[in-house]
């Protein structure tokens, strides 16, 4: 069996990102980019699709392990029989080229020490011509090219780069990974420990401007650095994960490529950065956002590559294996091109909650909305594929109907309160229809619930979600009994599902099932806590941190019966939901895209 997801800690240079398990192997890096092909695959396959391990050599997990506090640089640390070591790992914030810097320290006693390196570009498809200068190592193949740099002997085994040796106590071993493209000379070499100080020193700077001090204070400032690390520096898009092909299900063929970014997360993550200082992080995204929607409406997807890049045809690596035999291997994701009707409203009420924080928009901004509003006119009746990306058949889906609503009541408000210009009138009477629309056919009188879509008995963890937008207030009773039926019905072991997969409809299309969907259990905590089961929300949220791994990281979903993480790691969703949960319980204020006064009361249901 493959390592365990949670057994991964991260580190990265806001361009890209690598996994370093607990025994000291790097076994996912894609450069230069978080969406380049990987040179390490080993997570998706085994060590021939590429590793990079330095430990000691008589193997095994670490000791013990954390990042140096309010940092990304990672320690881990192995007490053997014959004494201690430390390594030290991190990737300087990009410069010119990307380095991986590993430090080996000695601290008691003799060790002896072992580092394999398996360069394999292309995700394990290639393997570089390998030459040594000296102790220096350069592979190259196609347009890309790695250099290793360390000031101990190097020798190749069959098709792999070894180095053997011991470190005493106050020894330092120091190996740096460079890349950059093929054609270019060898790149500059760096200095290791100025590496290591300068990315210490710029994590806490950044950090530091974190203004949140309230409960679960290390759980937050954790999280957010994790968020910050899957920034990609140069167009400041944050990417829904660091992998891609981490199954939903072990064996299964749930197995999706996450290194892009997603239009619908946007309202949470600009929650998360406005909440908590991140005021130039929100704009940044914020800009990202206006600059990959630009164009006609009618092409907007929900997601884009990390520079607004929107090909990002889908295909499968047949070469590999798969993480514990979960097949197929995919990159790129064709979600792109489903209609996801959600998507409309979630841009609109993003950049709403950016007017109600204060962030100057140009006059551009209000006429891509405009143009966005009038496609979701034409267009919000149509069924869709969710925000869940459903590849069954397109239906009427709740949320999305919701979140349609939401568009127009954010129009609504941008002319009344901000001076925009608009027809408001006609958008007030689209708002209302459709208000009426959801509350008619996507509510059960039976069972006191909104349903998944219209006609549907089945239930959805988005539906959670409908007093947040504003659509009815927490009070009501029909949310009320959409929270307590949402818990009932797609809990598992305290844990939500996003919907049950195989419920009667199958609506996914897809077989097999999937774990407990991490950001929806945030949303849980969340509902409750609004509708007054405070203690309740904070014995689950708890709970949730419970299921990050040692170094504070989660993937997107939790198995709760083999009582492990599964899928894409570590997952923005599950990160920006922690931190706004953390501000709710912790009572700290949240301005939220729909605020009390905005939300419909029973008496203005059509």
């Amino acid at each position: 069996m493959p390592r365990p997801i949670e057994d991964y800690a991260v580190i990265g240079d806001l361009h890209t990102a690598a996994l370093v398990a607990r025994d000291g192997s790097i076994d996912w890096l894609c450069l230069p980019r978080f969406d380049s092909p990987a040179c390490f695959a080993a997570l998706l396959d085994d060590v021939e699709a590429g590793r990079w391990r330095l430990a000691p050599a008589v193997g095994g997990p670490a000791t013990r392990r954390c990042y140096r506090e309010d940092t990304l640089v990672l320690e881990a640390e192995w007490d053997t029989p014959e004494g201690s070591v430390r390594v030290i790992d991190c990737m300087p914030p990009r410069g010119r080229a990307a380095d991986v810097v590993r430090v080996v320290e000695g601290l008691s006693g003799s060790v002896p020490m072992r580092m394999d390196l398996r360069l394999r570009f292309d995700y394990g498809h290639i393997v570089p011509w390998v030459r040594h200068h000296g102790n220096d190592l350069g592979a190259v193949a196609g347009p890309d090219a790695a250099w290793l740099r360390t000031d101990v002997a190097l020798r190749g085994v069959g098709p792999c780069t070894v180095a053997e040796f011991t470190v005493a106590a106050g020894d330092r071993v120091s190996f740096v990974l460079t890349w950059q493209p093929s054609h270019l000379p060898p790149p500059t070499p760096v200095n290791a420990d100025t590496a290591v100080a300068d990315t210490e020193r710029y994590w806490r700077h950044w950090i530091g401007r974190c203004t949140y001090g309230g409960r679960w204070s290390d759980a937050v400032r954790r999280a957010l650095i994790t968020l910050k690390a899957l920034t990609y520096a140069p167009t400041g898009g944050i990417l829904a994960a660091a992998t891609t092909s981490l199954p939903e299900q072990l064996g299964g063929p749930r197995n999706w490529d996450y290194r892009y970014c997603w239009l619908r997360d946007a309202t949470f993550t600009l929650q998360a950065l406005l909440g908590t200082g991140y005021v130039a992080e929100a704009k940044a995204w914020r800009e990202w956002l206006l600059r990959a929607v630009a164009g006609d409406p009618a092409d907007l997807q929900i997601m884009y590559a990390l520079d607004g890049t929107r090909r990002i045809p889908e295909q499968t690596l047949d070469w590999l294996s798969g993480y514990a035999g979960s097949r197929p291997v995919r990159i790129g994701n064709a979600a792109a091109e489903q209609f996801q009707l959600d998507v409309w409203g979630e841009v609109l009420d993003g950049l709403h909650l950016s007017r109600l924080a204060g962030i100057a928009a140009s006059e551009e901004a209000w006429d891509v909305q405009r143009a966005l509003l009038d496609f979701l006119e034409g267009n919000w009746q149509q069924p869709d594929n969710s925000l869940w990306e459903v590849r069954g058949p397109r239906r009427q889906f709740v949320h999305s109907k919701v979140m349609a609503w939401a568009g127009f009541d954010r129009a609504v408000t941008a002319v009344q309160r901000h001076g925009l210009d608009g027809p408001v009138e006609r958008w007030r009477r689209l708002r209302d229809r459709i208000h009426a629309e959801v509350c008619e056919k996507g509510f059960d009188p039976a069972r006191n619930t909104f349903t998944q879509f219209y006609g549907s008995d089945g239930l959805d963890a988005a539906l959670l979600l409908i007093s947040r937008t504003g659509f009815l207030p927490w009070s009501d009773p029909r949310v009320v009994g959409t929270v307590e039926a949402v818990q009932r019905e797609l809990c598992a072991d305290g844990f939500l599902l996003r919907y049950r997969p195989q419920h009667g409809e199958n609506v996914d299309g897809l077989p097999g099932a999937e774990g407990s969907f991490l950001a929806c259990t945030f949303w849980l905590v969340d509902a409750l806590h609004n509708i007054g089961r405070v203690d309740e929300a904070e014995r689950i949220f708890q709970r949730l941190l419970d299921l990050r791994n040692d170094v504070g990281l989660l993937s997107e979903e939790y198995d709760p019966v083999a009582g492990r993480q599964l899928g894409n790691t570590p997952q923005a969703f599950s990160l920006v939901g922690l931190v706004n949960s953390a501000r709710q319980l912790a009572g700290v204020s949240t301005r939220t895209s729909a605020t009390p006064a905005e939300q419909h009361t029973p008496a203005e249901r059509g």
